[in-house]
């Protein structure tokens, strides 16, 4: 594969190993006319082409016989629309990217840098400011820029929030029913559509201080808030493509559930993705697994806790056939009180070598004020069920750095990692850990990140790896700058512009964001209005902040209104 130079066009870029790949979805011939359009992902092709949100979007738009779809990753392509298609020389704009639509799915705050590059791929401007009518309309969605877009919100026409299935589609029909119009009665309409974002129809108004004062349509007619889209089907979501060169090579991967119903408060998979909900056996979850099987040996169950879909032990019932004989089965992380020695046995059968759960903590205390919902004897009780059942490793999820947290706690996580590898010999241990980060949408979302996680990282590090457990934890360094991304406004925009060619270091997002704040860039380019400075990082990344704050997405709304997360923090840290 040959990584595309910042200059490249998407003609220079090498397609994709496409008779390598399995489709699960029959495309659609597109019409004369059809919206020409480009699905980015902001990584390699072996690692978006994993994605299961990419790939349905993908599917989703590619069985629409009014869309042209291509896929863009940053080594790789789709062959480009033939030039000469489009339906009148007034769409081919002044960037000459020849788009009606560029899209881009993100689900990681720190590839936010790597969108830009990929718009000046296209020729296409990286302010949506500086867009005129023949550029296409840039959209994007996933869970991050559905839980706070506006770090990003300058470089995007539209932001789709939520779930899928029914926005997508509907954003869709009106790109088409508006296509003639000019480009901003064309953004007007779309921002009528539930769910639809359009940053440039909202103003941010700050204070004398530069503190967010509120976030405001700029005129009549334009709804005061945009809603989170839940998509309440009684099917998910399952692989549209299998091939040997995604990251997980040739997996099929089948959504179980989605959300999660323990709401620790810290978790952005479980608050911003409510009701938890679960795929139907026999209308969903056996024939997406049937469909993928026939094109694949290796099935992947994926959820935030896939072992609480009530018919789980149906499922696993259902696997252990016979027929399914050479047929490894994984499963994301599941929740410790729900490992049965038939889970371990079964796994063990189908091929898996370990299973994952999630403690948070090994201290009781941590885990209360957390809502985790686990005895220290429900995850002895994991692991011996996991040794039992066949399995040869345990991995166990924890964080350094949450709320209230003390050393105490942070060593009583040592003292269970020990008193496991005690009670379950010959049973690999590994512990993966990483700093709290503050979420958009939980009652997290006003504590900041505490510059101690990095002493009790290496304190855990000292404590085990000695002993012959595996320690996995994550950059601190890293966690403030996704903690700088996932809690700023507008005015971190120039910032992310500022950073791009040294975003893959620590150094280059600090001194982009001094940069930004000494006006040294300049801020943003001519034709784009001006933002104001970025608040003190101090503030941004390890600032406490009191619940009547006005959030950079408050008007943004969530599955869950604002006072009920301020109770669930209550609860939590004994306010």
């Amino acid at each position: 594969m040959v990584r595309a130079r910042h200059s490249d066009t998407l003609e220079q870029i090498p397609a994709p190993p496409l008779n390598q790949e399995t489709l699960l979805f029959d495309p659609a011939q597109p019409v004369a006319g059809a919206l020409r359009t480009v699905l980015a992902f902001p990584s390699t092709y072996s690692v978006g082409i994993t994605s299961l949100g990419y790939q349905v979007v993908w599917a989703t738009l590619a069985q629409r016989a009014d869309v042209d779809v291509r896929r863009l990753f940053t080594d790789q392509a789709d062959p480009p629309h033939r030039q000469g298609d489009r339906r009148s020389d007034r769409q081919l704009g002044s960037g000459g990217s020849g788009l009606d639509l560029f899209g881009l799915s993100l689900s990681w705050e720190l590839d936010g840098p790597v969108l830009l590059d990929l718009l000046e791929q296209q020729r296409i401007p990286i302010w949506a400011e500086q867009r005129r009518e023949g550029d296409p309309i840039v959209f994007g969605g996933g869970p991050v820029l559905t839980a706070n877009p506006e770090p990003l919100a300058p470089f995007f026409d539209v932001l789709l929030l939520g779930d899928g299935e029914l926005l997508l589609p509907a954003f869709i029909d009106a790109i088409s029913a508006h296509r003639d119009a000019p480009r901003q009665q064309r953004l007007r309409a779309l921002a009528q559509v539930p769910g639809v974002y359009v940053p440039a129809l909202y103003a941010p108004r700050y204070g004398s201080e530069g503190e967010l004062l509120a976030i405001e349509p700029i005129e009549a007619g334009i709804p005061a808030s945009v809603a989170k889209q839940t998509w309440r089907g009684n099917t998910l979501s399952h692989s549209t493509v299998i091939t040997p060169e995604a990251a997980w090579p040739s997996i099929h991967m089948v959504e179980v559930v989605r959300s999660c119903p323990e709401l620790c408060r810290f978790c952005l998979a479980s608050y911003l993705t409510l009701p938890f909900r679960t795929s139907s056996l026999e209308d969903g979850l056996i024939p997406a697994v049937e469909k993928g099987l026939a094109a694949t040996q290796r099935l992947g169950l994926l959820g935030a806790s896939v072992t609480q879909h009530p018919q789980f032990a149906d499922l696993l019932s259902w696997l252990d056939q016979d027929r399914f004989d050479g047929t490894r089965v994984s499963v994301s992380s599941v929740r410790a009180a729900t490992v049965t020695p038939q889970l371990g046995q079964i796994l063990a059968k189908r091929g898996s070598k370990s299973l994952t759960i999630a403690i948070e903590s090994g201290s009781e205390r941590m885990r209360e004020v957390v809502n985790k919902k686990l005895s220290t004897e429900e995850i002895f009780a994991a692991a011996r069920y996991a040794r039992e059942g066949g399995l040869s490793g345990l991995k166990l999820y924890g964080m350094a750095g949450l709320p209230t947290e003390t050393e105490a706690d942070v060593e009583a996580t040592a003292e269970l990692m020990l008193a496991l590898k005690k009670a379950t010999p010959g049973l690999r241990l590994s512990l993966g850990v990483s700093t709290f980060v503050p979420k958009a949408h939980t009652p997290f979302q006003w504590q900041g990140v505490r510059p101690e996680a990095e002493k009790r990282l290496k304190l855990l590090s000292k404590r085990l790896q000695p002993k012959g457990i595996e320690l996995r934890p994550e950059s601190y360094g890293w966690s403030v700058i996704q903690a700088l991304l996932s809690r700023s406004d507008r005015r971190l925009a120039p910032v992310v512009a500022a950073a791009r060619g040294d975003h893959a270091s620590l150094g280059g997002w600090k001194k982009a964001y001094r940069a930004v704040v000494e006006g040294a860039t300049g801020g943003t380019p001519a034709g784009v209005s001006p933002l104001p400075v970025p608040p003190p990082w101090q503030e941004v990344v390890h600032g406490e902040w009191s619940s009547d704050r006005v959030l950079p997405w408050e008007h943004l709304d969530g599955p869950l209104p604002k006072a009920t997360l301020v109770g669930h923090r209550q609860q939590a840290l004994g306010g």
